[in-house]
């Protein structure tokens, strides 16, 4: 089996024109196809990770063995050059690539990918919503109001979610968006932000989890002084209190909150994970599968992230491909501990992009059986936006 095609879709939302996955799409000599996803749907980068994937098709792809997906993934790494330095943009297009050949592979074999990954270690897997900031509804609506938080937590109570992730630092009282929260917070902000977790807490009840998100904005001092929310609010991680630029930023945060870190979005393989593990400041990682280099990559660092006790919540903000593929990586893992379903997947700008529509039932997810990772492309839908095309 040869690679003879390879299709990448730029994709534009005119319903959400910040909403812009990436999709590649491979073809080989015998009729099979695999899609994949680069993790860069949301703000800066989209574009340069379709014309990277270009550029890895031209180079490294046409004529190559799909089931080559080792060495494959080695080639893009060292023989880029840039591979060797890193960043989202080189390694989103590696990892939309893998995923598109693991989904060859399953389809050639008539397997689904969770069984070449080793199994079904999890046959139903929890999943919360995430980033209620955004309300739980058909429209996206920033929340700055505590009740309103409140009432979006009794949406996704109803749809059958026993847990919640919410960002309650990213606005102020006005909704005004702040994305550098490195300043010490005031009473009058900190209040704000009890009376939002509050709101959530009393509409929950206490055997609801909420995972307390914050996007890396905060310092890390401030990211100690929300650690008395977190403890207060009994939330099951608090996640991306600090950002990656300095590991030791991490650990300062663990060892001073009592309660479990969570973060590893933009971290994109086992070197970029390495010093967390060793330092222990990390108790969930949360890698990104269009980011961290594919299944072929991925699985790796869920392996190595277990050796440290630490559990995988796969991190799921993009478009239906990601999803697909997150559920087959977290059905076969047995670090695994809960399952992403972002507020975007649940919206119709999202979900038409695929022909299946990926959505859990009653706070649970069970992965597809089909070959592959069982989910195609939408042409109709698709075709719509900028597609490159290597021939």
């Amino acid at each position: 089996m040869k690679i003879t095609r390879v299709e990448i879709f730029d994709i534009h939302c005119p319903k959400r024109p910040v909403w812009t996955p990436v999709f590649v799409r491979i073809h080989t000599d015998e009729g099979i196809t695999g899609v994949g996803e680069a993790g860069l749907a949301y703000d800066l980068g989209h574009s340069a990770a379709a014309h990277m994937i270009k550029e890895f098709a031209e180079e490294m792809l046409i004529g190559w063995d799909p089931f080559q997906t080792e060495l494959l993934w080695s080639r893009m790494l060292r023989e880029s050059f840039w591979g060797l330095g890193g960043g989202p943009v080189i390694y989103s297009a590696m990892s939309a690539i893998d995923t598109a050949l693991w989904d060859i592979k399953g389809k050639a074999l008539n397997l689904p990918v969770y069984l070449l990954l080793g199994g079904k270690h999890n046959d139903k897997l929890r999943t919360y919503a995430s980033q209620l900031q955004f309300d739980w509804d058909k429209e996206v609506t920033k929340l700055f109001n505590p009740d309103d938080y409140g009432t979006a937590t009794e949406k996704a109570i109803a749809e059958g979610y026993d847990a919640v992730k919410v960002d309650p630092i990213v606005y102020d009282k006005d909704g005004n968006t702040h994305f550098d929260r490195t300043k010490l917070f005031t009473r009058d902000e900190m209040n704000l932000f009890r009376a939002r977790l509050q709101a959530m807490r009393d509409a929950g009840g206490e055997n609801m989890d909420i995972i307390f998100e914050c996007h890396s904005l905060p310092g890390a001092t401030t990211a100690v002084q929300l650690g008395e929310l977190v403890e207060e609010f009994n939330c099951l991680y608090y996640e991306e209190p600090v950002n990656y630029l300095n590991s030791k930023l991490h650990k300062k945060v663990s060892d001073r909150v009592n309660a479990p870190i969570a973060g590893g979005e933009r971290l994109y393989n086992r070197w970029g994970v390495r010093p967390y593990l060793e330092e222990q400041s990390v108790d969930v990682l949360q890698p990104d599968i269009g980011l961290c280099g594919g299944f072929t990559e991925t699985k790796k660092v869920c392996d190595y992230a277990d050796i440290y006790d630490v559990r995988i919540q796969a991190h799921v903000c993009g478009g239906p491909v990601a999803t697909a593929a997150a559920l087959h990586l977290e059905t076969a893992i047995p670090n695994f501990l809960i399952h992403e379903h972002h507020t975007y997947a649940t919206k119709e700008w999202n979900r038409e992009l695929c022909i299946e529509d990926l959505q859990p039932e009653n706070g649970f997810f069970t992965v597809s059986d089909k070959p592959g990772l069982g989910i195609e492309l939408n042409d109709d839908v698709v075709m719509k936006s900028t597609r490159l095309e290597v021939k």
